[in-house]
């Protein structure tokens, strides 16, 4: 067993895990990176968000999605694409990544092995080979935990690789299913239940909810169920599953109120907790909260002040781009570098077919906080760009104060959302007003004019409110 000496020893290469690292190095520490899979870059690159948002990428063009609008609706299109055809992208794209993540990590210093971390103690670690051999005892000063997290898939229900899938093993899949149910109505399941209804699959979506993602604006959701239903997938809300079965070529399911569907395929996706069983983190003094991740301060320590946590194994908002900023304070204020609490402000991006993203207040946070709200609407049909290049339903809705015109939360739901919102996040991070945007000139024809059209709006309704 080889002895190692690390300032900063990262257990896990995702998108925390990166950051982190690399800030580290950048400090002038000498740091090792433990990532117990074969490829690195975690569960963001090889299962989760890249891979997922490649698939949509590869539909949307394979597909010839947005031609729709001008040669019709007809989905023959379609039938034409086989999954080899979404995985020979896939697989392109991931190579690319991994091979960039593996020349920052070499650029910048940092050791990379491949192994499963275990905690001996406070300042120890060991990492085991395939056969649960240690090779390697490691010495740190400091320590991020950023394994993730994982689909919390209950025993009862009977996973394989070819009818009965969590998000992972979906991308394992042979073939594009005639019909698909979605169990769960959260971001995972939603974005992959638009991906292949897009696809000409018959989707429906399953929650024990009424409405899908209620995180989102109720007005932004209502437009989402339209989008939806218009691609031809189905939502069935207030259901909870009681039992799966899997029979021979199809998957049953039988709901508390008796109801029974069948389907060629079934993605669970009721949830995730952290990945951490096989860390042993009790012998550091650290233990799970009651959601199942691990609880940390709001500078990223946990029990253990030397020893930190960042990313989808302390939970929510568990997203890419949070994890990312999360795992570089973690590591400044793991060398005492200048850092900050993380920001409450940041926009969050939904990658659905349409794409919603948002910043700020919903309407309902803001009703609950009683405040004096106004709101500004475009939608999309108003936009020229969005007539030349395919007529994606959509719209702009900026909230904002009627009486200071502070711009109080963006929500956007179409086409390029996800880049369009951080034009409204800039300028409500420097208390921008409403009229801000009606004073700016947008370059034309764009999607951004949205901004401006839904300002025009907002401010005609306070106008003829006095």
């Amino acid at each position: 067993m080889e002895e190692l000496s690390v300032d900063y020893v990262v257990i896990g290469s995702g998108p925390a895990g990166q950051k982190a690292a690399i800030q580290a190095s950048k400090l002038g520490k000498s740091v090792l990176v433990i990532e117990k899979e074969e490829v690195p870059g975690g569960a963001s690159l090889n299962s989760g968000t890249i891979p997922s948002k490649s698939l949509r990428e590869a539909i949307l063009d394979l597909t010839d999605f947005y031609k729709r609008s001008f040669y019709g609706q007809s989905n023959d299109c379609c039938k034409k694409i086989s999954i080899n055809d979404l995985n020979f992208r896939l697989n392109k794209i991931l190579e690319e990544m991994r091979s960039a993540l593996l020349r920052q990590f070499e650029k910048n210093g940092i050791r990379l092995i491949t192994g499963a971390a275990r905690f001996e103690n406070p300042h120890h670690l060991l990492v085991l080979d395939a056969s649960h051999k240690p090779k390697f005892r490691v010495s740190f000063a400091s320590c991020l935990i950023a394994t993730g997290s994982k689909p919390r898939n209950p025993i009862h229900v009977p996973f394989d690789k070819q009818r009965v899938l969590d998000s992972t093993r979906l991308l394992s899949i042979d073939h594009v299913p005639d019909t698909m149910m979605v169990l769960g109505g959260g971001i995972i399941g939603c974005e992959y239940a638009s991906f292949f209804a897009a696809l000409g699959t018959e989707v429906t979506v399953v929650d024990k909810r009424d409405r899908l993602l209620p995180l989102l604006d109720q007005e932004i959701g209502m437009h989402l169920q339209k989008a939806l239903n218009a691609l031809g997938l189905k939502v069935i809300g207030n259901q909870q599953p009681a039992s799966i079965e899997r029979l021979s070529d199809k998957v049953k399911v039988t709901f508390k109120d008796g109801t029974v569907l069948e389907t060629e395929m079934l993605l669970y996706a009721l949830g995730r907790e952290a990945n951490v069983e096989a860390l042993q983190i009790e012998k550091i003094g650290v233990a799970l909260n009651e959601q199942g991740f691990i609880p940390v301060n709001d500078l990223f320590q946990t029990a253990m002040p030397h020893v930190y946590a960042a990313g989808d194994v302390i939970g929510g908002p568990s997203l890419a781009s949070t994890s990312m900023e999360q795992g570089r304070l973690a590591a400044r204020h793991a060398f005492g570098a200048p850092t900050h609490h993380f920001p409450t402000f940041y926009p969050i991006g939904i990658y659905t077919i349409p794409e919603i993203s948002s910043c700020g207040y919903t309407e309902d946070q803001l009703k609950s906080l009683d405040f004096r709200y106004e709101i500004g609407r475009a939608y999309y049909y108003e936009i020229a760009k969005n007539q030349m290049i395919g007529n994606d339903p959509g719209m702009f809705k900026i909230l904002f104060h009627a009486e200071t015109l502070e711009i109080l939360g963006v929500h956007i739901i179409g086409r390029a959302a996800t880049e369009l919102i951080h034009i409204g996040q800039v300028a409500m991070s420097f208390n921008a007003k409403i009229d801000y945007f009606i004073d700016q000139v947008f370059n034309y024809p764009t999607f951004a004019e949205g901004y401006r059209i839904a300002a025009l709006n907002g401010m005609n309704k306070v106008k003829h409110k006095k």
